[in-house]
């Protein structure tokens, strides 16, 4: 009956989503890629300059010389649910480049117990099966320089395919744009719209599938949800500078606010928007070795006696690169300061001149 129960409380929470305008959507897409960025509070829009930028801000990927490829992996609620991310990225010229990237999130192997009972009202084991639910993201990126020095926008389209097993599924459609900007005293501006065409899912549903689960609970899921969703757009903006000491030793530092365009428990928070600030910062010796920290998703969180207190997410990471290969790890939701939906990530990224 768990099992039954898990996999109604899924179908319910997840297709109830499929609204007209949801708060939050299409929510794997803001967990974030690559530990190193991960590790610095996820404040890297402004700096971000490698195969990575294709999520963080595709304007970054001018900065690549060569091609490069990223891979995460990280699992999540005690190894149920697996996150996984691959990106290639490549310049084109001295201008303008080109990076892909796949994200699934996804919790494979539920136990469909709709089943279970035949209609003599009999316990048939062998009447269960497996089910997987997944989120899929694929991204074209595109960016170029601009005339102006320093100033460099990027672009992304993006496929979204979200699967519940064969109760529903939908595809969606988005757009990303993004610009960096370097002033001649290496201070770095950046910002990403993402959504910017509210992200757009249209769900389809299995009639006979859901009718199996249709009353397993008073009350709800007694119809069918609506079959589209829109995500709403996000702003991010930041700004970064890396100091250099002794010529070995570096410390980037950065900062972002990150906008939502609805009213949530974010640290400032309107009926127009709400932002929430990240900081992080990179400490480096010799491009070699890496130590980060960073802070961010402030929260107004309401307790259980109506008070609110803040909480915030603090993240630490450690890198190491050594010939074109670089390999990053970041520990967060340290001392249990927030609902974080992951703790230990480990990333690699490759570069091709390495081969050459």
């Amino acid at each position: 009956m768990k099992n039954y129960a898990f996999l109604v409380l899924t179908l319910v929470s997840v297709l109830s989503a499929a609204q007209t305008t949801r708060k939050y959507s299409n929510e794997f897409l803001n967990i974030g890629v690559d530990a190193a960025a991960l590790g610095m509070g996820n404040s890297v829009v402004s700096h971000t300059a490698d195969v990575n930028s294709g999520y963080w801000n595709p304007a970054g990927l001018v900065n690549l010389e060569d091609s490069q490829l990223a891979l995460l992996h990280s699992s999540y609620f005690a190894n149920i649910a697996n996150y996984n991310y691959i990106a290639f990225a490549n310049p084109l010229d001295d201008r303008s480049a080109v990076a892909v990237s796949l994200i699934r999130f996804g919790v494979d192997d539920i136990l469909d117990t709709t089943q279970l009972i035949d209609d003599q009202g009999n316990i048939n084991y062998d009447r269960i099966s497996l089910f997987s639910t997944a989120d899929y993201a694929l991204t074209v990126s595109y960016a170029r320089k601009l005339p102006l020095d320093g100033l460099t926008y990027g672009v992304n389209a993006k496929v979204v395919r979200r699967i519940i097993g064969d109760f529903a599924s939908s595809w969606g459609f988005g757009l990303d744009a993004g610009i960096q900007f370097q002033t001649k005293n290496d201070w770095k501006f950046g910002i990403m719209a993402r959504d910017i065409t509210t992200t757009f899912n249209a769900w389809t549903f299995d009639d006979d599938r859901l009718a199996d689960i249709q009353n397993a609970i008073d009350g709800q899921n007694q119809t069918v949800p609506e079959s589209t969703e829109l995500t709403l757009p996000k702003l991010q903006v930041g700004m970064s500078k890396k100091f250099v000491f002794h010529y070995d030793y570096t410390l980037l530092t950065s900062f972002d606010l990150n906008v939502r365009f609805a009213q949530n428990n974010d640290i400032i928070s309107t009926s127009f928007a709400s932002i929430n600030p990240a900081l992080g910062f990179e400490f480096g010796y010799t491009d070699l070795v890496f130590l980060r920290a960073g802070a961010g998703n402030f929260q107004n969180e309401l307790q259980l006696d109506n008070s609110e207190d803040l909480t915030f997410q603090p993240s630490l990471g450690l890198g190491f690169k050594y010939r074109g290969i670089q390999i990053d790890y970041a520990f967060t939701d340290i001392g249990d300061q927030s609902a974080a939906l992951y703790s230990n990530v480990f990333s690699l990224k490759i570069d091709f001149s390495i081969f050459r």
